[in-house]
């Protein structure tokens, strides 16, 4: 896993591994810019966003702005506070034009930005969009189907910006479910979505809170194959509270439910579900993340015969990378090319790309297990 991008890691329980980290942010002039009658760019367009970044040494955020330049792919960044330039102008691939936009983290030579403001008017009017966060809830019973999950909520366009396997208490159902209060199935309700573990995500996209509850198809899994055969709860739902997954209502119901789960005074939310018992770990790195291939690898992962009893989307500092990759130094990395020939079938042949980003990373040793498995799920998750 290269510091700089998030990655997927997984805990493997008893003989079948489980899934953890998810382990699947002085200007010059303005520029003046010429526009197509078409509305297309022109060769000289430029896009300016308002950046922040948690700088860990000093505890604080840093503000920065970051332009970037689509006919090249380069980029620019200016620190606004002392009024002077961090990085000059650089090609840079790994970012693209539909990165862009207010509320989504990118990752600029490893720094992890979180992009809180359009830079100009210009920016503002040619890249605003409709992106919001939605909450996609999965329920206990289809938990053991999550790796196809993931796969329809990337394929239908949506990008997962947090997501945490979680076990919820009754007082924190109650609050997920306080509108359903007066409904005779309330305490079934609140019994099933605390009867086992349930993975949160945090689903950006456009129009996000009205396509999401789209995908879900209506409330009753019955009535769902009826209606929407192709919906999520038409394919994986018993019923009316069995019913696969969960959306949020409204852009107000959104908010207030994503705070729920993912905190942003800095609060923890719930509870992570890692077993730290007769585990291992396993991190799908980032180029699998940025892919789209974590559905896929998760659903191999599962179909492996792997129990996935904790996951999570990390984004690693390089300190952290290097803290944990130290056990590993002088070590043979594993070629992709090799297991190609060797071991076809196996997750690396299949979705890695090189010795570096080879899609997953694993614990070598049994009696390491268990120390990865702390240190992403007691360690970095507090």
């Amino acid at each position: 896993m290269r510091g700089g991008g998030a990655s997927v890691a997984g805990e493997r329980f008893g003989q079948r591994p489980c899934l953890a980290e998810f382990t699947l942010q002085l200007r010059p002039s303005p520029e003046v810019r010429a526009e197509g009658t078409d509305g297309t760019m022109s060769q000289d367009d430029r896009f300016a966003f308002i950046a922040e970044w948690y700088d860990p040494n000093a505890s604080l955020f840093r503000r920065y702005e970051l332009l970037y330049y689509p006919k090249d792919g380069s980029v620019e960044m200016y620190d606004v506070k002392n009024h002077r330039t961090f990085l000059k102008r650089t090609k840079y691939d790994d970012l693209h034009l539909e990165d862009l936009f207010v509320g989504n983290k990118v990752t600029v030579f490893s720094r992890h930005l979180s992009l809180v403001d359009y830079g100009d008017q210009y920016t503002a009017r040619k890249l605003g969009s409709r992106k919001e966060r939605t909450l996609a809830l999965v329920k206990p019973d289809t938990v053991p189907k999550i790796g196809e999950l993931v796969d329809i909520i990337i394929n239908a366009g949506f990008t997962i910006t947090k997501a945490k396997m979680m076990v919820l208490s009754r007082k924190e159902a109650m609050d997920l479910h306080v509108d359903h209060q007066s409904k005779p199935f309330y305490n079934e309700l609140l019994h099933f979505i605390t009867s086992g573990p349930v993975v949160a995500m945090e689903i950006l996209g456009d129009d996000a809170v009205s396509e999401w509850k789209k995908l879900l198809g209506p409330a009753n899994s019955g009535v769902a194959r009826a209606d929407a055969p192709g919906s999520i709860r038409a394919m994986f739902g018993t019923d009316g509270i069995r019913n696969a997954a969960h959306g949020p209502d409204s852009f107000a119901s959104a908010a207030r439910e994503l705070e729920l789960f993912f905190p942003s005074s800095g609060g923890h939310g719930p509870a992570n579900s890692a077993k730290f018992t007769n585990c291992t770990c396993c991190i799908i790195k980032p180029h699998a993340v940025n892919e789209g291939l974590t559905g896929k690898i998760i659903k191999a992962i599962l179909d492996g015969g792997f129990e996935i009893s904790a996951l999570q989307l990390f984004n690693m500092e390089r300190a952290n990378v290097e803290e944990f990759y130290e056990i590993y130094k002088g070590v043979v990395a594993e070629y992709t090319e090799i297991a190609r020939h060797l071991r076809p079938g196996t997750l690396r042949a299949i979705f890695g790309k090189n010795k570096i980003q080879n899609a997953v990373h694993c614990t070598d040793l049994p009696e390491d297990g268990l120390l990865e498995v702390q240190y992403f799920f007691k360690i970095l998750d507090n």
